[in-house]
């Protein structure tokens, strides 16, 4: 389970308005009859219009300065794995989602507790993901792709006489390029906006900057995890615990759905990861021998090469060929995979 926390954005391009996010969400509806639309949703009703999203969240930004996020998105993203274990169903998704938007409230730091009740927000289900730019299978194809088109509009300047060159030739020259291609789907070569194969469901969660009374802030962006400072002589608590955040929703997920996780698929391996590979790489390594070989299996499908050598048995012995490698494919899984492993 990956979970991101993105503010507005308020470059001067963008509206301050939560009006065109709210439309780039309508994405998947268009052209789709109403009954089979996918529709926004909050803690307590199924169907929420994008018009009253919009109005409510623009609604409630008092004392919100133009250089101040009005809203933050979150992103839930499941793992193929974790989707295919609640049957990518999108009620059991709703059901996660009100649940660790509780957790989401429980985070804020403040001198009263902080209740779902309080928060103003709006989520909907997406199905589908497109290739981007920085996926591993668009940048490998991009040199090919360049070459693949050079080459096709060679043969139509041939076949219109506007070339010496023989047609024949050309195509085998590209038959030979393509063959060399290292990502296709479908016949076609991978390239940006095509759709991403296999379960891609995720949700995105609009939730408002201030709370319900749109009195007091509530900022998951808040630089501080949990402090106190003096407001005109008052402590005053603030801050937002990112990491209790992540960690709960994970663990509600397996609470909910008696989900079995993997070291890999969890949250402190991922942070293990960053600060130090190596303990990740020797944690991994000592995982019983079933859990181990699940481990691989995960990431493999992440697209994590494991190295094919003789790979040592505790952190004394780890050799650093075999790190580095490792590392490296793991930096570039992560750069591409939704799984946030």
């Amino acid at each position: 389970m990956y979970i991101s926390t993105t503010p507005q954005n308020l470059d001067k391009t963008f509206s301050q308005s939560s009006s065109d996010f709210v439309d780039y969400l309508e994405k998947e509806n268009s052209g789709k009859e109403p009954d089979l639309q996918e529709h926004f949703f909050d803690q307590n009703n199924d169907r929420v219009s994008p018009e009253h999203v919009v109005k409510e969240i623009d609604g409630n930004t008092a004392k919100l300065k133009k250089t101040e996020p009005k809203f933050y998105s979150l992103t839930v993203n499941p793992s193929q794995r974790e989707l295919k274990h609640i049957n990518n169903d999108p009620e059991k998704l709703k059901q996660y989602v009100r649940e660790i938007m509780k957790d989401y409230a429980a985070s804020f730091h403040r001198d009263r507790p902080v209740s779902v009740a309080d928060i103003k927000y709006f989520a909907k289900i997406e199905y589908e993901r497109t290739y981007k730019g920085f996926d591993k299978e668009v940048r490998e194809n991009q040199p090919f792709r360049g070459k693949v088109a050079k080459l096709e509009n060679q043969i139509r300047k041939a076949e219109r006489g506007e070339t010496t060159r023989n047609v024949q030739a050309i195509k085998k020259e590209l038959e030979n390029v393509k063959l060399l291609v290292p990502h296709w789907l479908d016949g076609k070569i991978v390239e940006q906006g095509m759709k991403k194969p296999g379960l891609q469901t995720h949700v995105h969660i609009l939730v408002s900057r201030k709370d319900v009374t749109n009195k007091y802030s509530l900022s998951p962006g808040s630089k501080y995890m949990q402090s106190e400072s003096k407001l005109n002589g008052k402590v005053v608590k603030r801050g937002f615990n990112r990491n209790q955040f992540y960690d709960d929703a994970e663990k509600k997920f397996d609470t909910l759905f008696k989900y079995k996780r993997n070291f890999v698929e969890t949250y402190e391996a991922r942070k293990t990861y960053l600060k130090d590979p190596y303990r990740y790489f020797a944690h991994l390594l000592k995982l019983p021998t079933n859990e181990r070989s699940a481990a691989f299996k995960i990431l493999g499908k992440a697209g994590v090469n494991i190295p094919r050598v003789n790979i040592p048995t505790n952190k004394v012995q780890l050799a650093l060929k075999t790190i580095k490698q490792f590392k490296r494919a793991m930096d570039i899984a992560r750069s591409s995979s939704s799984i946030g492993i």
